[in-house]
Formats: C-alpha cells, structure tokens, sequence
C-alpha cells in the first residue's frame, strides 16, 4: 500500500478536567480532501492544532511520509509542509495584502518581490488578489483569500482549513472549491473541518467522525446523505426545527429611515433603513459580510445611537437610549463577534452570565451582585443549550466556537426577550446544535416574541423566517414573504437590486 501523507496513531490530549482527544487514529493520502467531522467540543481543534504544532499530545504518535513528526511549533510544521487556514481570520486592517501576507511568512522576500508573487500565484488558483488593496477595504471573501494565499506561498503539502465557507457567498464557496479541486489535482491533500454538510459530500472522498474526543466512524461522504452524516457526530436522529402558522400580533419593532455612520474606518454606514417586525414573526436579513450588519444590530442593541424616533419598540421612541435601557424594555441582542464582543474572554461563563442578564434576571440587588442566583443562571444556560464545558466556571476563551455561540445564543433568549436581535446565529456550530438554536428562535416566535435574523445562511434564513430581507452597501430591500422565494430572486436581491445599491463587496 502507498505510505500515507500523514498518519495518526494513538493521539491522546487531556486537559484539567478534559479528555479532548482519546486513542485518534485515522491516515490523510497524498491528493486527498479528507473531512474531520464532529459536534461542537468533539476535539476536532485539538486535533488540528496538534498536527499544527501548537500543541503536543500526551500519547500517540504522528508519521509524516512513514516518518516520525512532531512539530514543536507552527514554523516547524510550515517548514515540514503543513499550513493551516483558521476560521477567525488574523489580518490587521490598517496594513495592504502584501504586509499581511509578509508578516504571517517565516521568511518573507523583499515587499516589491512578494507583492509580484501574491499576484501571480492568486491568478494561478483563481483567488485573484491586489496586493496594494488596505484589507480593511477586502470583503471577507477576499479576506479569506488572502489567508489561502499567504499558506499556497509556502507550497504546502498538506492544507488545513477549518469552516472556511462560515462568511462566504455560494458564488464563493464555488470559487474556493475550485481552487481546493486544482490543489488536489496538483496531489496536495487537505483537511476539511466544516458544519455543512452538502459541502462536505460534494468536495470530500473520506471523513473521520469524532464523538467526544474519540473517533467513533469513518465514512465516503459521497455515499452519505448530509442527514446520515449529522446523526453519525451526534449517535442520535436529527431534529428538524418546525413551528405552527400563526398570524403576527402587534408592531413590536419599527425601524424608519434610520441612517447612522459606521463607528469603524472600514465600517459600512446605514442609509435609510426601514423594516417592522410583529410579535410571533421572525425577519431574515441577508446580505455578503461587510454590507453593514454589524452596524444595523449596534443600531438596534444601542451600541450606536441614533435619532429617538429611527427606532420604535412596541410605539415609544428608543433609538436615543443605550443597551442598558432597551434590556430593561425587552430588547436584546446577540452580535456575531461571540468573542471579545458577545462575551468577554478571561471572564468565567457566570461572569459573562451576568454581563447581560444582571437586570432581567435580577442578579444585582442594590449594588450587591448576587453570585449563586448568576452561577445558577449560567447553569441553567449550559444544561438548556447543550453547552460543552467542565462549569460554569470556566473562561469563556476556553470554551470552542461552537460551544461560546450556544453559551451567547442561550444566555439571551433565557431571558424571554419581546425583541431579540441575533447575528450570524448558528457560526460555527454542527447540525444538531444550530437546528436547536433554530428551534429555539421559533419557539421564541412563537411565544409572542419578534425576532430578527441577521445571517449569510441563506438556507438558515428559508427555514426560519417570515419575510426576507437583503443588506447591500448599507441599504436594506423591502421585506418579501419567504414562502415561494427562489433563490434567483434572493441573489438579485443580495446584489443591491432592490436597494438601489449594485456595487457588492464581495
């Protein structure tokens, strides 16, 4: 048989408390798109990170080419032929393509010879990029390229790419697949952590599953529905989210010709947005990253103030208020950053707790944090959202994505919200956990609540939403019933033709 890329035999990784990695055995051929899948917390970072370098197992043992591998740092596995591309991007604004691209090489060439570089290697894989552009003006597709580029410039051997397709158009994802297929064809082998599964079966020949650290299947995923794929990380059947037709109740949120400038230098400015959203009704708000999300839920949260009458919660003027004042009336938002934005990261999962649900869960009396009733609210977060943590007293760094956004999600809608703003709910997390966030958004709804929906899940926003609506250069379209939208009309609409707007960033 043809000696493996790189083959792991035994890999074990414990933590206080935490048996991350058990006994994980599986090989990567030469030109192989191999899938890593698992739930949230099934040790698949770890894993990653192990063969990155940037941690050393307690047991087991790594064969690169039939020979011994155990990196003791990334520039050991970049000089070995490894590269990864995280799923936070690390790219500074403020620096062009070129000295991003510089600064994550061990051993840059002269900027005017790398920038000749970025240029022709990003026109060979079809990425192509401008290595003179601020990256605080790139889209987050072409951000994305510059981290794939920045590892191709290092000719990798093997490619690890964790959720790379979380902020990616379908057009997109298309582009990149390409690119992945040419590196394949050239007989580089790749690693593919990712959530959805239809991108899985379509671009991978093999996957491991991993279940709590340990591998408990292997799978053609060609041969697999995504279906079967989820219930084999999850050992259980998937629940489909469902919700009974009611008809809306009353104006809950009422957004009128709300124009705010974008706090950010690289930000996007809202210009005349309107939209109303009715108890018992959710709103999909789609759009390519960077078109202002950010900036319409700060507008919403109150992180970003606007004039008193832009903003109407159930009739009274809000839009002057703080976050502070519009928690205590029942509005409350979850942003997409879940960490350093949503939760603060050296605080304890209570502390978090507390940032938020100090006023609507009484967990301050007088000045007086109450301590046990904020352990026992983030407790009751953890045991409701499946989150996968020793306690509640755990740091919020410490928790996985997909763990931190059930933790963030949970922690808001536990507070039985009139109005919940949430973006980019399900980032980051398997099928199991974003069809319970799902269900727990409808069930939401359904109980009176008006909930809108920020996200580029295009197949997210179809299954849970009323109306749809498309983000595009700070411009919002008007609101259409998402019952018999084809996604023809969703792209038109994604791509500014009923904003006004038809300069996309992406």
């Amino acid at each position: 048989m043809t000696t493996p890329l790189l083959s792991l035999q035994g890999l074990t990784k414990v933590y206080p408390g935490v048996v991350a990695n058990k006994d994980v055995t599986f090989d990567i051929g030469e030109g192989e798109v191999h899938a890593l899948l698992g739930e949230n917390g099934a040790g698949k970072s770890t894993l990653v990170k192990a063969i990155y370098g940037l941690i050393r197992p307690n047991e087991g043992t790594m064969l690169w080419r039939g020979q011994p591998y155990a990196p003791n740092a990334p520039a050991q596995a970049r000089a070995t032929g490894v590269a990864m591309v995280f799923q936070h991007f690390s790219l500074f604004d403020a620096m062009d393509v070129a000295e991003n691209v510089a600064l994550g090489m061990d051993n840059p060439p002269p900027i005017r010879e790398l920038a000749a570089r970025i240029t022709e290697v990003s026109n060979n894989y079809g990425l192509p990029l401008d290595p003179s552009r601020m990256v605080g003006d790139l889209s987050a597709g072409e951000r994305q390229r510059v981290e794939i580029i920045r590892c191709l410039l290092q000719n990798p051997q093997l490619l690890i790419m964790d959720e790379p397709t979380s902020v990616l158009t379908p057009q997109e994802v298309e582009i990149l697949f390409r690119t992945l297929r040419q590196l394949r064809a050239e007989g580089r082998s790749i690693l593919y952590i990712s959530h959805k599964l239809e991108e899985i079966r379509s671009l991978c020949e093999n996957a491991t599953v991993l279940r709590l650290g340990k591998v408990v299947g292997r799978a053609d995923p060609r041969q697999e529905s995504a279906r079967s794929l989820a219930e084999m990380m999850v050992g259980q059947s998937l629940h489909t989210p469902s919700r009974p037709a009611a008809q809306p109740g009353k104006m809950l949120l009422q957004v009128t010709d709300l124009s705010v400038a974008s706090p950010s230098q690289f930000g996007t400015s809202l210009k005349g947005v309107s939209l109303s959203v009715r108890a018992g009704e959710i709103l999909g708000i789609g759009g390519v990253a960077g078109n202002g999300q950010d900036e319409l839920l700060g507008a919403l949260s109150g992180e970003i103030r606007a004039p008193a009458e832009a903003v109407r919660m159930a009739g009274e003027p809000v839009g002057h208020y703080g976050p502070n004042a519009r928690r205590a009336m029942g509005l409350l938002c979850a942003p997409e950053e879940r960490l350093g934005h949503a939760a603060a990261p050296d605080m304890s999962l209570t502390e978090n707790a507390l940032l938020t649900g100090a006023w609507r869960e009484k967990l301050v009396t007088r000045g007086f944090v109450s301590w046990g009733k904020a352990k026992g609210f983030a407790e009751k977060v953890i045991e409701r959202f499946d989150v996968r943590t020793p306690g509640p007293w755990v740091a919020a760094r410490a928790l996985s994505g997909g763990n931190l956004q059930k933790f963030v999600i949970g922690r808001e809608i536990l507070q039985r919200p009139s109005v919940l703003v949430v973006n980019q709910p399900t980032w980051g997390v398997d099928a199991s956990a974003a069809a319970s966030i799902r269900q727990a958004l409808l069930d939401l709804a359904q109980a009176g609540a008006a909930v809108v929906v920020i996200s580029q899940d295009l197949d997210e926003i179809l299954e849970v939403a009323d109306n749809f609506a498309a983000l595009n250069g700070g411009r919002l379209s008007a609101p259409r019933p998402v019952q018999g939208l084809t996604m023809d009309q969703i792209g038109l609409m994604l791509g500014g033709a009923e904003t006004g707007e038809t300069d996309v960033a992406a």
